[in-house]
């Protein structure tokens, strides 16, 4: 007998499995006259077999996989198979668990008592807590999927998700119980994770919405493209009068703008309109608002469209405030300054003016009195030559301070008139030492001039330096009753400086920039009495900014002073 398997080929070349059984066809002599060869196609059992060797694969892996727990009870809830994965995930063996517990004992007992309590209640039955509460539903043919805690052998906890399903027999009866559980910690973690996330975005949002509707600043946010407000704090709706939930067409219909220069806000024009077509972020645009009562406002605006990932205009933003107080303030403030700059100006004319005035009888003064001195009009007594001199010096001091006035009011006018030049440091400084020795020896001072470097330059007013450093030299004198004055050049590179040192009754630092406002002095400090306007060292350094320069003090109280003059070396680059 012969029967075997092999591969058939049909006339189209397609293939398929046959069972053959062969048989020798014999005559009556027993002779073979042939042979009978009968076939059944079996692609049918190959394909079940393939099914089945497939389905047998799948149940082993799914009942050997570590990623669950399999376990297999009998009817009355003993366990009988305890798969790899309920080893993995329990901690037991099987042989320490099988045909000894139920599934029950390994699962957190009060949540077996919760579950039996709440089942009957659902089922309208009575469950004993234990193995009927974890398998009662799938007894009755409900499917059943829960979640509960395990507990491991060696104590620990997981949280699990259990489905259990009743295993029948032919006649449909319950053999056992199949419950395959998944570790489910890591998705209670997610959840527990993403409900604090929840948690805190929401405290987060709640605190911007606070932060937002009690925010000085009114803030507002429309949809695009139709412009309706989603948000809109009590700020907004108070300086415009509209509720969230309005459309912009609303506030536009109800209300006038204005530009800043006075034109009106045509469609579109508005800020939010702008933000919301994309427009270009503005920050600190002003616009002027006619309420419904015909009262006009000036808002101050900052806007910008909102944005999503792909790049498209998902609504606009503007924050705003009203600013028609602020923007008063200004006004007022800017005609108080121009009329302060008229006065000024007007000031500074009247003293120029007045000066020169001054200038001609003074000078008539002068030489009148050098014309009695000299004798030219007769003889002069003694007596008559103390009080002529005292009438020079007297004219001559008044002259200087006329002098130091017409100087402040050309610069606060803006009409000083700068002549730099180069100009060797050490003739500049022996001419203003020259002049000022006099003073110093009249007052037993030794005034001392330290030689710069030889062709050490500065690129100054002539005639400006000269009356910068005749003030910084007679004030040393004035305020210094013993030692001596130097006046030396320090530094001779890009920038020179030139320091006016002293041993008088310094300066305390909280004064050194008082000594360089109009009209301040020293003795205003003290109750030393020494003379003057307190105009020459304002002048000063009036000078020599207009030169590119700076005058600078450094001192302590009864350790002497030192001014130090910087001026550049070389005219400034074109």
């Amino acid at each position: 007998e012969d029967i075997y398997e092999l591969t058939y080929i049909r006339k189209d070349g397609s293939r398929f499995p046959a069972v053959v059984s062969v048989t020798a066809l014999r005559d009556a002599q027993d002779a073979i006259i042939g042979y009978l060869l009968i076939g059944t196609d079996n692609t049918a059992r190959k394909q079940a077999e393939e099914a089945l060797l497939q389905a047998g694969a799948l149940q082993s892996a799914i009942f050997n996989s570590a990623n669950f727990s399999s376990i297999a009870t009998d009817a009355k809830g003993v366990i009988q198979i305890f798969n790899v994965g309920a080893e993995r995930m329990l901690g037991y063996t099987a042989a320490e668990v099988m045909n000894k517990i139920t599934p029950a004992d390994i699962s957190d007992p009060q949540e077996v008592i919760v579950r039996a309590k709440a089942l009957s209640v659902e089922l309208g039955t009575p469950i004993t807590p234990g193995f009927e509460a974890l398998v009662f539903k799938a007894s009755r043919g409900i499917e059943d999927i829960y979640e509960l805690t395990y507990i491991r052998k060696d104590g620990s906890r997981f949280p699990a998700v259990v489905s259990v399903t009743a295993l029948r027999d032919a006649q449909n009866a319950i053999i056992g119980y199949l419950l395959i559980g998944t570790d489910n910690t890591a998705r209670k973690q997610a959840e527990e994770a993403s409900e604090q996330l929840i948690e805190q975005a929401e405290a987060v949002h709640r605190r911007l919405i606070t932060i937002v509707e009690q925010s000085p600043l009114a803030i507002s946010i429309a949809e695009a493209p139709s412009g309706r407000l989603v948000l809109a704090n009590r700020k907004a709706e108070s300086i415009f009068g509209v509720a969230l939930g309005s459309s912009l067409a609303v506030v536009s219909a109800e209300w006038k703008g204005f530009h800043e220069d006075g034109r009106p806000l045509t469609a579109g024009e508005w800020p939010m309109d702008r933000a919301i077509a994309g427009g270009p972020v503005t920050i600190g645009e002003t616009i002027e608002i006619e309420q419904p009562d015909g009262a006009r406002r000036r808002i101050c605006v900052n806007s910008a469209p909102v944005r999503d990932p792909q790049g498209r205009v998902d609504a606009g933003v503007m924050i705003f405030w009203d600013c028609t107080e602020e923007h008063k303030a200004e006004e007022e403030l800017r005609n108080a300054r121009l009329v302060a700059e008229a006065a000024n100006q007007a000031k500074s004319e009247f003293l120029a003016v007045m000066s020169h005035e001054l200038r001609t009888p003074l000078s008539a003064i002068i030489g009148y009195q050098a014309l009695l001195f000299d004798g030219i009009t007769g003889p002069v007594s003694d007596s008559q030559r103390t009080q002529l001199d005292r009438i020079k010096v007297s004219a001559t001091h008044l002259l200087s301070l006329i002098d130091e006035v017409l100087t402040l009011s050309r610069v606060e006018a803006g009409r000083e008139v700068m002549h730099p030049e180069r100009i060797p440091l050490l003739a500049a400084l022996h001419e203003s030492a020259m002049i000022a020795e006099p003073l110093a020896a009249e007052k037993g001072l030794t005034l001392l001039v330290v030689p710069p470097p030889d062709g050490c330059e500065a690129w100054a007013d002539p005639t400006k330096l000269r009356q910068i450093l005749l003030n910084l030299l007679t004030n040393a004198i004035k305020f210094t009753d013993s030692g001596s004055v130097v006046l030396e050049s320090v530094k001779c590179e890009q920038t020179v400086e030139i320091v006016v040192r002293d041993t008088g009754i310094g300066i305390a630092p909280g004064d050194h920039d008082h000594v360089f406002d109009t009209f301040w002095q020293v003795e205003q400090k003290s109750t030393r009495k020494v003379g003057g306007t307190g105009l020459g060292l304002s002048v000063s350094r009036q000078l020599a900014r207009l030169m590119n320069g700076e005058l600078t003090v450094a001192s302590n109280l009864g350790e002497g002073s030192a001014f130090t003059l910087r001026l550049p070396a070389l005219p400034p680059a074109a």
